[in-house]
């Protein structure tokens, strides 16, 4: 497993692969790695000859006053797992690599990005854009693979792959939850015992909603103040919000009906995490 630190050698090295006819899979992330990403690189391993994995912390999505001091980050760590696994390299820059001095582009998708998460982080999605676009440009991968508790974050890459005709397949995971239900999260590390057990709030409304669209509900008004009030009986939980949403658009939907994103943020502390599911109409 190679481990490259700087763009040219990485294209270098992914075209090589590409010139003897090997498919290439990516998974971006931004390291401390678990079982969810390792779910993500165990499926680019079985459908592709290289796999290569990013390890990148993005300052640009994270806004003032936000964890990026203090984002989790062991590389000895990840480089085991990779590893283990069978990962064919790792991409890991520094910032200055990805944002040398004078860089000023922004990548912006309106209308998908100012919903759900980017009312209370308006400019997170930029900086998600941008790197994810750069990180395509520099592996160039045959499939890309996302993990679907960032819901929001594949629609909007999605819409920009598809507007600016990036030649890549993007795959999208299911979520990885802990046993007891818990989406799994790098943020999760920052959890008191107290908050770790009142985060289990999450999966028990999605899953309080879910037993609601089974038996016929299809209000929108009813499913979210089913969301809410779950929320509302955790003194240590605290309601960003919760919506449902059509699942292309991400519009707010008065009738699920068609595919709706059922989301939700909510705060432990300091510790914001997010979780969701999709309603398939049968």
């Amino acid at each position: 497993m190679e481990i490259l630190r700087e763009i040219e050698p990485t294209r270098r090295l992914v075209r090589s692969w590409r010139g003897r006819g090997l498919s290439v899979g990516v998974v971006p992330t931004m390291g401390f790695l678990h079982d969810g990403h390792a779910s993500l690189i165990r499926r680019s391993i079985a459908e592709n000859d290289r796999t290569l994995v990013t390890i990148f912390v993005n300052p640009t999505q994270f806004g003032p006053g936000e964890d990026l001091d203090k984002y989790p980050r062991d590389f000895a760590r990840d480089e085991l797992l990779c590893r283990s696994l069978g990962v064919s390299a790792i991409f890991s820059p520094e910032p200055q690599v990805m944002y040398p001095e004078g860089f000023l582009t922004r990548v912006e998708v309106p209308g998908l990005s100012e919903a759900l998460c980017g009312k209370s982080r308006p400019t997170h999605f930029q900086g998600v854009c941008a790197v994810v676009l750069k990180l395509l440009h520099i592996t160039e991968p045959h499939r890309a693979y996302f993990g679907l508790k960032d819901a929001q974050q594949f629609i909007i890459i999605s819409r920009m792959a598809a507007d600016l005709n990036l030649d890549v397949s993007l795959v999208p995971c299911p979520i990885v939850r802990e046993p007891d239900g818990l989406a799994m999260s790098s943020r999760n590390a920052y959890l008191s015992p107290g908050e770790r057990r009142a985060a289990l709030v999450l999966s028990r409304a999605l899953g309080e909603a879910k037993e609601l669209l089974a038996k016929g509900e299809r209000s929108a008004l009813m499913v979210v103040a089913r969301l809410e009030a779950v929320v509302a009986e955790v003194p240590m939980a605290s309601l960003d919000y919760a919506e449902a949403v059509d699942a292309q658009t991400l519009q707010p939907v008065d009738s699920i009906e068609g595919r709706t994103l059922i989301a939700m943020a909510v705060y432990f502390g300091r510790t914001r995490l997010i979780d969701n599911f999709i309603y398939e109409p049968s």
